[in-house]
């Protein structure tokens, strides 16, 4: 039971001070406005604009969220190993697996807020639509009530940082991701004209969906940056997380297609009877299949292409996807806590 307690108050603490970050604002200030901007530049595809704008900004949210992952996951652990404030905790009866994976739920925690509030703007904007032609109308209860509900947001962080000396990033994010959510519910009564409309008819629970496997994936990416944040700094962190994001993405391309070629180029060899360099062949294969497992697949946690043919994605694909990605965050922290064990913080 005290160990609970001493992983919730780490988890706390870290996912506080995470938000007080400079850093959370900036990424959240820039990633709303090229969700806002993916309207425009969505109408050049001269086809389907609103397929494209989901494309646009999922890939958006996914971005900020490594980049995210990658600075809180620094500041949290790796920074205070270098000002030697981890020792305090440490040298109290705290363990240092404890210390590790609190700092993750708490970065994760974090992390999860800043999602939170660059999907409801993305939400917002995809309820809103491109604008097809000059004649297409705007979506006057989103322009509405979001721009208010962001307004809201800021200026109250304002008031509250000028006369009680709160964080102005850590409340912007604490107001806004009620406040947008509320303003989200609202903008799914009306239609673009204020007509009164049903809720289903706006809602879209495939995109709802695709956010969720990106904030996993997101989960997995946090994992990583804290494992490397045990032993490297802030560059080597975010350099490491981005590489791993972007050699997730391409993994499929990159091994996956050369292990199904070798595997079908074994089955042939087995049919015709061949043997000569089989040895090397299923070697190779195998090697290739060993790093195909180990590079996180972020291909798993990626549904835009469902999202915009509008499929349905099955409960055999989904369980499966939360397990693997599941699996990867124990890994994570597994060899992040192994590496800090030896870490020197005094």
């Amino acid at each position: 039971m005290e160990s609970i307690v001493h992983l919730w108050a780490i988890a706390r603490n870290t996912a506080v001070e995470c938000l007080r970050q400079p850093v959370v604002l900036a990424v959240l200030v820039a990633g709303t406005l090229l969700v806002v901007l993916s309207i425009p530049l969505s109408g050049f595809t001269l086809m389907d604009d609103q397929r494209m704008f989901v494309d646009i900004a999922l890939s958006t949210v996914f971005v900020c969220g490594t980049l995210l992952a990658a600075f809180l996951a620094t500041n949290a652990l790796s920074r205070e190993v270098e000002n030697r404030t981890a020792l305090t905790v440490i040298s109290k009866p705290v363990g240092r697996p404890a210390f590790v994976w609190g700092k993750y739920l708490g970065v994760t925690a974090a992390l999860t807020a800043c999602t939170a509030f660059l999907a409801l703007v993305l939400m917002l904007v995809e309820m809103h639509g491109t604008m097809q032609t000059a004649t297409t109308p705007y979506h006057r209860p989103v322009l509405t009530i979001g721009i208010l509900a962001m307004l809201a947001a800021v200026g109250g962080a304002a008031w509250a940082n000028f006369m009680y000396g709160w964080s102005f990033p850590a409340t912007t994010v604490g107001l806004g991701v009620p406040l947008l959510a509320l303003a989200y519910l609202v903008c799914l009564l009306f239609e673009k004209d204020w007509t009164p409309v049903s809720p289903a008819r706006q809602f879209e629970g495939g995109l709802w969906v695709a956010v969720a496997m990106m904030w996993l994936g997101l989960a997995v990416l946090s994992g990583i940056a804290v494992a490397i944040s045990t032993r490297f700094g802030q560059v080597v962190t975010l350099g490491v997380t981005f590489g791993a994001f972007v050699l997730g993405l391409m993994s499929d391309w990159l091994v996956g297609r050369r292990v199904a070629a070798t595997g079908a180029m074994l089955e042939r060899m087995a049919a015709d009877g061949a043997s000569a360099g089989s040895d090397a062949s299923v070697a190779q294969h195998w090697a290739l299949k060993a790093l195909y497992a180990v590079i996180p697949n972020f291909q798993v946690f990626w549904l835009s292409d469902a999202v915009q043919q509008k499929r349905d994605v099955p409960l055999d694909y989904l369980l499966p996807g939360v397990a693997y990605g599941i699996a990867l965050i124990v890994a994570s922290l597994c060899v992040a806590t192994a590496l800090f064990q030896r870490r020197e913080v005094g």
